[in-house]
């Protein structure tokens, strides 16, 4: 039975790592010529990936600490757990909400500071208490920037105490669209959204187009007195802009999870220490949502949550599988059927899926793949990585083929 190495780059739930059963996994943080990397927060931009990776996953959602870009340029699909940790973070935006409507962050610092052997100290207590009033939220209008899985939670949060919710995602899925109650208001814009409610929370990864989306522009537009709330990533937000905001009483609040040395110590800033996740829930979760993508593509090729490879999902039909990642070009598919016909196999099912420039090919044979066939496959131009995957292998045989190709 082939055995693959999975090398841990950071604590993974133990619960997670029993799904590699020992016959088929040899797992942790010193294995050498890894067939794929298991981490959570750790960096891996200065760190040189072995060329035997086929696979990275990240037990989280953020994949900005793994050089996806390169590991597109060497047929590597990075996976992620998108919506295990959603419970977790909607939690933590509802106790946001709460913390801002309520102003209970100042309220404890100032009950915390009085002198406790004060003799005046329920007098004390009862004069101060009117500087912290605050707001109800039923009525009250939550802005969503992101109506994926965690904005999906937020809003049915939010309308069962009673909010108004305007949501806005300009890439929403179908599946996305069908979990949110009709009574959440789209938007046709983040402006839109901005200028209309009291409360906005950002749901939405960080990527090119949304690096500095909440700038100055945006936050003059927002109700003065509004109440920012970022749980999603730390650049989504202009931080110097959000400080002057503050500072000029534009806005209210800004809630984060993303503590920095410039929102250190500005009135109206609540930074947390990367709470979202940090459930023992969130955290088994995401790990056993990526241990099972990592060992379907290596045991079967497939492909789920990949942020970049599209989603390839075929039923076995044969013992004999090749899986195949190519630059998405014409022509393609023809070469690698033409040199499987010229090595005499018989293909028994094939099936191609791209996303933007990646394409990831399986096809299932009725014979076994010879190594040529593989190194024929891999010299064809455009051609990233290709590997046989048969259903099992007896560890007496020679080493899977597989060629990654630079």
């Amino acid at each position: 039975m082939t055995k693959f190495r999975i090398l841990t780059l950071n604590n993974i739930s133990h619960q997670a790592l029993l799904r590699f059963t020992p016959a088929r996994y040899a797992v942790g943080k010193h294995i050498e010529h890894p067939d794929a990397i298991l981490l959570r927060s750790n960096d891996m931009h200065a760190m040189t990936i072995p060329a035997t990776v086929k696979a990275i996953g990240r037990a989280g959602t953020g994949t900005n600490n793994i050089p996806v870009g390169a590991m597109s340029d060497r047929g590597v699909p990075v996976f992620n757990a998108p919506g295990a940790n959603a419970n977790a973070v909607r939690e933590l935006v509802l106790a946001a909400l709460l913390i801002g409507a309520r102003n209970l962050v100042p309220a404890l610092r100032f009950v915390g500071e009085l002198p406790r052997d004060a003799s005046d100290f329920e007098a004390r207590v009862e004069e101060g208490k009117k500087q912290f009033a605050g707001i109800e939220l039923p009525y009250r209008t939550l802005g969503i920037v992101g109506l994926g899985a965690i904005g999906a939670l937020v809003a049915d949060t939010a309308l069962k105490l009673g909010m108004k919710v305007v949501g806005y995602d300009p890439e929403i899925t179908v599946d996305a669209a069908w979990r949110l109650q009709s009574a959440v208001r789209k938007a046709q814009s983040i402006d839109e959204v901005l200028k209309q409610a009291d409360f906005v929370t950002l749901h939405v990864p960080l990527v090119a187009a949304t690096r500095g989306l909440i700038d100055a522009k945006r936050l003059a537009m927002m109700k003065p007195g509004a109440v920012l709330l970022n749980f999603a990533r730390d650049a989504i937000v202009d931080e110097a802009a959000v400080v002057e905001a503050l500072r000029a009483d534009r806005l209210k609040a800004y809630l984060t999870d993303f503590p920095s040395p410039m929102l250190s110590g500005v009135r109206g800033v609540i930074a947390l220490p990367h709470l979202g996740a940090s459930t023992s829930e969130a955290e088994e979760n995401c790990a056993v949502m990526v241990v099972e993508q990592l060992r379907e593509f290596l045991e079967n090729g497939g492909i789920s949550n990949a942020v970049n490879f599209p989603h390839v999902e075929m039923a076995r039909e044969s013992a004999y599988r090749i899986g195949i990642a190519n630059a998405n070009v014409p022509n393609m598919l023809g070469q690698i059927s033409t040199a499987m016909a010229n090595a005499g196999l018989n293909i028994h099912n094939m099936l191609n899926k791209s996303r933007g420039e990646m394409a990831y090919t399986m096809v299932d044979v009725d014979s076994p793949v010879a190594q040529s066939v593989i190194d024929a496959i891999a010299a064809i131009n455009g051609v990233l990585s290709v590997r046989s995957i048969p259903v099992e292998q007896e560890a007496t045989e020679p080493a899977r083929s597989e060629v990654p190709v630079r």
